[in-house]
């Protein structure tokens, strides 16, 4: 006799997980990061503006620049926000990162999937002795997962963690 009973009920609730929160140095980074792009578009913006107009500054480049911040404070608004909803939680058999202000996501990948495992450091992460996972799995890149933020030693543990889990 055929039966299909539902378990619904008895999975476990990864919204209930006890994440860890990533390094709060990271978000020094992520603002370095963000002053760089914002210096480069105002600068930016600036010689567009006099090299095409010469000595002749129109009534709406205030509006220009004026946009331009507002936008800019915006994303910034955003990107503080975003980092606190950064969050992550290694298990006996798989890996979550939680994320997202507008729209939350939370990404689970079994270690059963994993087919590689990198350490990322970027120059302004290698600074504050942060680190970046990067795990590949099989099948379609959106499976991927890459957690941002991670003090280097915690972040060396954790790839060889997976690695250990992955190679036996």
């Amino acid at each position: 006799m055929f039966e299909n009973i539902e378990i619904t009920s008895q999975l476990p609730d990864v919204s209930q997980l006890d994440f860890k929160p990533i390094d709060k140095k990271y978000l020094i980074v992520l603002l370095l990061n963000f002053g760089i792009v914002a210096i480069v578009l105002f600068v930016g913006l600036y010689f567009l503006i006099s090299k095409n107009l010469e000595a002749h500054i129109p009534e709406y480049t205030s509006y220009l620049y004026l946009s331009l911040t507002f936008l800019l404070s915006i994303f910034l608004l955003f990107l503080v926000l975003g980092f606190y909803k950064r969050k992550f939680a290694v298990r006996e058999k798989d890996i979550s990162y939680k994320k997202g202000v507008l729209v939350q996501s939370i990404t689970t990948v079994p270690f059963a999937r994993i087919q590689h495992v990198e350490l990322e450091e970027k120059p302004f992460s290698r600074l504050f002795k942060l680190a970046s996972i990067k795990i590949f799995t099989a099948g379609e890149s959106g499976g991927d997962l890459k957690v941002n933020g991670l003090p280097k030693k915690e972040a060396k543990q954790i790839k060889e963690f997976i690695t250990h889990f992955i190679n036996d």
